[in-house]
Parts: C-alpha cells; sequence; structure tokens
C-alpha cells in the first residue's frame, strides 16, 4: 500500500549532523540528533543502538542531542570490574558463613529458614557487597539551604561504610553542582522567604485536613489559578507531593481495557501509577517514535488481547527532560502520533518546567506548541521553584473530574501554605508579574550556564549524555570503582556532586549527574570544571573519542575535506 503523506511526514529520512569536530571510530561511536535544516553537508553517524527517523519539518528550532558509544575496552573493563567485585562478593559471603567475617547486614534467623523469604537474594548480595563500598557518596546530611553552596556535615565510618559517625566538624560553602535549583529559587533570603514568611504567621504551617474537607483555603485557589495562567490552560490542580502526583493520578485517569505506552525510562512514579491503574501496559524504546508508532498501530489493528475489542482508551505517558539521560522529549513528533492515532498525552514536566523555553513554561514552551495539545500536563514545584508538591494542568472537564476521583485529592492533607506561597511568589517573578526582571534574567543565566558547561565538559574530552539545552548534565564514569572515587575525590576539592550506578542505570552506563543552575556564578562553574578535568586525568575518565575540529584551511579545503 502507498504510504500516506502523513506517515512520510513521521518517518522521514533522518538529518545527519554535520561531520566537522565530530569522528566515529571503532570503538568509540557517536550518536547525534540533528532536527533542523541546516546549509552544510552531513554524514550519517554510526549510531549507538539504532537509526531513528526524524522529522525535522515539524521542529523550530536545532535539537541536537548527543549519546556517544561505550569505548569497547572501557566497556569490557566495566564488566571485569563487576565480575571481580561479585567473585569478592561470593568469597566474602563464604567467610561470613564461617563467622570469619563479621556481617553487619540484617539477616533471618535459623528458625526462619523455612519461612517466605523477606530480601531478595540478588537484590542483599549487591547491597552488602557492591553498594556498601561507596555508601558513603550518599545521603550526606546538609545543614544550610541547597543553594549554589551548601555546607554538609562531616562525618566518618570506622566499620567500611555499615556506619558513620558524625565528627562535629562542618564542610563549609561546597559547590553545590547536584540539586535541582534550576532557577535559584532555593534560598532563604529575599522576596520570596519574606513571603513564606508573612504566609506562615498568617496561616500557620499546616493544615489538618484533606481539600475536600476543612483544608482547602484561599492561598491554594490562587495558586492553581495562577498555574492554570502560567501553563495557559483551562483550569489546574496541585498536590502537596509531586510523587503522588503521578502514582495517584494516573490510576483514577486508567484502567482494566485501557492501553498505557510508556517510555523505557519514565520516572519511577509513572511506572508505579501505571501499575496501580490495571491498565495494559507497553513500553517503547527511549524516545524512539519508530517504536511508539509500531505500538501504536498494533494497538490500533489488534485491540485488546483475547477478545481484540478497541482499548477504551490509549494513554501515551513521556516526560519532559529525562533526569538520568538529560535527554528532551521528542513533543512534536509525539504530538503528531497522539493526532494520528486518537490517543491521550500525559507530559511529565518535572525537571522541564521553569527550566526550559524563553518563558520557562517548559517543553511545550521550549518547541513553541499549542499547550491544549497536550492533554494531560503534569509537573512538580520541586525543582525550578524551590517548593514542593506537583499539578496537573488540562481541560476545565478533567480537572474537575481528578477532585473527585483522585486518591491523592482525597486522602491526603492540603499543601503547607508557606510552601503554596512560595510558589506563588517565584511564579510571579518567572512571569515578570512583580515588576522586575528577575525572572527573565534568571531563565537566560540558566540557559548561558548550561551551555557553557556543557562545552567545557566536551572540549575536556569527557562523555556526556543528552540535550544541548538540558540544565541535567549526565557525565559519563563506567567502572564500579570510579564511581565512589569521583564522589570523593570531587568532595575533597569542594564539589557537591551525585554519582549513579547501577541498578539506576545500566551496567556499564555509570555516571556522575550534574545539575546547572541560574544561581551559580560564572566563577563556581569554572571552579567545579576545574576540579572535574583534575579528577578526570586522575581517574582516566576522559573516554571522549571526539576528534577537535581541524583547522581552518580556507572553505575550499574545508569543502574539500567534507566530501571526501
Amino acid at each position: 500500500m502507498t504510504e500516506s503523506s502523513s506517515n512520510k511526514l513521521l518517518n522521514g529520512d533522518a538529518c545527519h549532523h554535520t561531520s566537522n569536530g565530530r569522528k566515529s571510530t571503532k570503538n568509540g561511536f557517536v550518536k547525534n540528533h540533528c532536527l533542523f535544516q541546516q546549509p552544510q553537508k552531513y554524514r550519517r553517524p554510526r549510531e549507538k543502538n539504532r537509526n531513528v527517523p526524524h522529522n525535522s519539518s515539524l521542529y523550530k528550532k536545532p535539537f541536537l542531542e548527543s549519546f556517544e558509544e561505550t569505548p569497547l575496552l572501557v566497556a569490557v573493563l566495566t564488566y571485569m570490574g563487576y565480575g571481580i567485585l561479585t567473585i569478592f562478593g561470593y568469597l566474602r559471603d563464604f567467610l561470613r558463613q564461617w563467622n570469619i567475617e563479621k556481617c553487619h547486614v540484617a539477616r533471618e534467623r535459623e528458625e526462619q529458614k523455612d519461612f517466605v523469604p523477606l530480601y531478595q537474594d540478588f537484590e542483599n548480595f549487591y547491597t552488602r557487597n557492591l553498594y556498601m563500598r561507596i555508601r558513603d557518596n550518599w545521603n550526606r546530611p546538609i545543614c544550610s539551604v541547597p543553594g549554589a553552596k551548601m555546607d554538609l556535615v562531616e562525618r566518618v565510618s570506622h566499620d567500611y561504610n555499615w556506619t558513620f559517625e558524625h565528627t562535629g566538624k562542618v564542610v563549609k560553602d561546597v559547590i553545590n553542582m547536584g540539586s535541582y535549583n534550576y532557577l535559584g529559587f532555593a534560598e532563604n533570603t529575599g522576596t520570596c522567604a519574606d513571603a513564606a514568611i508573612e504566609s506562615t504567621q498568617k496561616y500557620g504551617v499546616g493544615v489538618g485536613s484533606t481539600r475536600c474537607e476543612m483544608g482547602n483555603l484561599d492561598i491554594h485557589e490562587e495558586l492553581e489559578q495562577m498555574v492554570a495562567r502560567f501553563l495557559g490552560v483551562e483550569s489546574s490542580m496541585a498536590f502537596g507531593m509531586g510523587f503522588a502526583t503521578n502514582s495517584m493520578n494516573i490510576p483514577a485517569l486508567t484502567g482494566k481495557g485501557c492501553l498505557i505506552l510508556s517510555d523505557e525510562l519514565n520516572h519511577a512514579s509513572l511506572v508505579l501509577g501505571a501499575r496501580l491503574s490495571g491498565s495494559t501496559i507497553r513500553v517503547f524504546k527511549h524516545n524512539n517514535m519508530q517504536s511508539l508508532e509500531k505500538l501504536l498501530r498494533d494497538a490500533i489493528v489488534h485491540g485488546q488481547p483475547r477478545t481484540h475489542r478497541p482499548w477504551k482508551k490509549i494513554l501515551i505517558v513521556v516526560e519532559g527532560i529525562y533526569s538520568m539521560e538529560g535527554s528532551v522529549v521528542r513533543l512534536p513528533e509525539v504530538i503528531a502520533l497522539k493526532k494520528r492515532y486518537k490517543a491521550y498525552l500525559y507530559l511529565d514536566e518535572a525537571h522541564s518546567i521553569g527550566a526550559l523555553g524563553p518563558n520557562g513554561r517548559g517543553v511545550v514552551d521550549y518547541f513553541g506548541l499549542d499547550p491544549k495539545d497536550v492533554d494531560i500536563m503534569m509537573g512538580t514545584f520541586t525543582k525550578s521553584f524551590g517548593a514542593a508538591g506537583g499539578y496537573i494542568g488540562g481541560k476545565k472537564e478533567l480537572i474537575d473530574y481528578l477532585r473527585s476521583h483522585s486518591h491523592s485529592a482525597l486522602y491526603a492533607t492540603s499543601m503547607s501554605p508557606p510552601v503554596a506561597q512560595q510558589i506563588i511568589t517565584s511564579m510571579k517573578i518567572i512571569m515578570g508579574e512583580d515588576g522586575t526582571t528577575l525572572g527573565g534574567d534568571r531563565l537566560r543565566q540558566l540557559s548561558e550556564n548550561t551551555n557553557y558547561f556543557r562545552k567545557r565538559l566536551r572540549d575536556m574530552g569527557f562523555i556526556i549524555y543528552g540535550n544541548d539545552d538540558s540544565p541535567v548534565v549526565p557525565m559519563m564514569l563506567y567502572m564500579p570503582a570510579k564511581i565512589g572515587a569521583f564522589g570523593r575525590e570531587m568532595l575533597k576539592r569542594n564539589i557537591g556532586t551525585v554519582v549513579v550506578g547501577f541498578p539506576a542505570t545500566p551496567i556499564i552506563e555509570s555516571r556522575a549527574r550534574f545539575c546547572v543552575s541560574a544561581a551559580h556564578t560564572r566563577e563556581m562553574l569554572d571552579t567545579a570544571l576545574g576540579a572535574i578535568s583534575e579528577v578526570g586525568d586522575l581517574l582516566q575518565l576522559k573516554y571522549s573519542r571526539r576528534e577537535q575540529p581541524l583547522p581552518s584551511l580556507g572553505w575550499m579545503a574545508e569543502e574539500s575535506l567534507l566530501q571526501d
């Protein structure tokens, strides 16, 4: 059958990224996505997993993402590292069994051996033999505002990270490269803090009831009206917890006989909500529109299993910015597919709201799209707004339905008034309704900091993932021993970072994750970058196979090189 024009629109040829400064090698492929027509000549890059077709005509601006292939030698050494750790883990378990080595982990008593096990075997093994080696990199107590700089409580361990003791000392002025403080509103002074204090004096801290009983305050009504106006939707509803906004509202929207199409890298709250709904769940490859369209087509053609009746509802669930990859959803293509196959779209903007777009209105604003094309707009106030909780935005009929059917609305305590005031004040600043240009200045500063930080890391030779405009910057570490070593060495240099490994990431893709903030000054970023470069040299982390651009030989020489 002849392919329709709309199908061609969604499955057009991929746009090839320029080869200048990019070279694919046997052990270090570069996967780049460029979704914008440019006058240069392009070569097709060798991609990591697949060749995903994109449609540049749906995009109004360049859309650049890169995921460099893990070098073969690094992958082999990483697997060997985990293998050696596993072997030593079994050896230590053998010593513990014979009481040669003391075991600190919780274990079942002998008389309970015949009961159903309380602990999963491998998870427990991983915790006591691998995670414990680097446990000191997590759960560090902070004793200040988690702004651009923070203070950490110093702690030590005398039993190889099984327990910690506080020394009584404080590590001062640690540059914070790990908090989601994108616009710098995590602060205890200024307009937002003053407004929150006034709200506390007026309303108190707690509400002591649900919204549908005695906990619906005028400040909550004001917040929801402002959120709806900020998003450009008819109505919105606020919730006291971001995680529950997903996990408790998705079950109210779908149920048995419905189909949820979920991106494979969606957040745990989305996964939990989908499972609790009782809907059929099918997973598509990350940001892969071919995979999503295939699932949509199969759902329309085959219907429900066994009965083959049409699905009651098909819901596509995606995120704006994926917090472990730093990638941005291909929203124009998702919306085109959603319209073509008459599905619904649930967009989680937890990390993108406030951090993307010229007006800070998230990924919809970033692509210049109509908010009405997104059926359910979800986001959180925990990142860019320096507060807590989440929201759902959309048509008035949708919000009215959730008010009477959402577990999070009916059974959860109302949002704390000072938290609501923090959101209102910060949102007014972003929208420019405070009479200043502070909001616009912070948005521009975040964009400049993001581009500067990403470019410098690339120039140093590190492998970083994600979209060029994403303030979430994953830097690849790969080997298990380097996860703990990187976090410790950075802290020695007064830089606070987040390191992530298996099972939160694929086993050979351990990484450090930096979060850029508008509150970071250029001096802070340069200090952090200097420390990263120093530790990178120490731990040999500069894996990138990208070659530096060739010196200019004139336009004729460059043209011939591209043709070659």
